[in-house]
């Protein structure tokens, strides 16, 4: 049986917001969410909470539930569109994420994810530049880039693992 916690009599929406809005709205995007979808789902994740009965702890607890709101949320929008949700990588970017931030903002990583991005090469640089803020193809970014399609495979999967592993060397010092 399923304990229903108690939300205080007064949730202070506003606080809330100001607290976790945008560390949720990161989390979603490192989930893979445009910047639109990131955007409604953060709010359907406010309105979520507004509407379910839940009790405020602590900033940790309380981020915590609020991403769980925000990925199921995700998860039930991709599955209504009839997109297969690979669930394992969900986890392991909210267990990634979990662990290197430790203020549930996302301002660690945003700032570690900076300074790496200027440790890649400019093909590398432009070739995630393309895929990310473009949302241009690996064929559109080949081409571009004088690749062949295979071969951008291959550099951006390497830059994102360069990226990862810089990224957590970055943050994990700063715990």
């Amino acid at each position: 049986m399923m304990e229903t916690l108690a939300m205080p009599a007064t949730l202070d929406l506003e606080a809330l917001l100001n607290a976790h809005q945008k560390g949720i709205w990161r989390y979603l995007r490192a989930l893979g969410c445009e910047t639109a979808m990131a955007d409604d789902l953060t709010q359907e994740t406010f309105l979520a909470v507004a509407r379910k009965p839940f009790e405020i702890r602590d900033a940790a607890s309380t981020g915590a539930y609020l991403r769980t709101v925000a990925r199921h949320l995700l998860l039930k929008l991709r599955r209504r569109a009839g997109v297969e949700v690979a669930t394992d990588e969900i986890d392991e970017i909210d267990t990634g994420w979990t662990r290197l931030n430790t203020d549930d903002s996302g301002d660690a990583m945003l700032a570690a994810l900076r300074d790496c991005l200027r440790g890649l090469d400019e093909e590398a640089r432009r070739a995630l530049d393309m895929q990310f803020k473009a949302q241009a193809s690996r064929l559109e970014i080949a081409k571009a880039l004088g690749f062949t399609e295979d071969g951008i495979k291959t550099l951006l999967r390497r830059s994102k693992a360069k990226l990862r592993l810089c990224i957590e060397r970055k943050v994990g010092h700063d715990q």
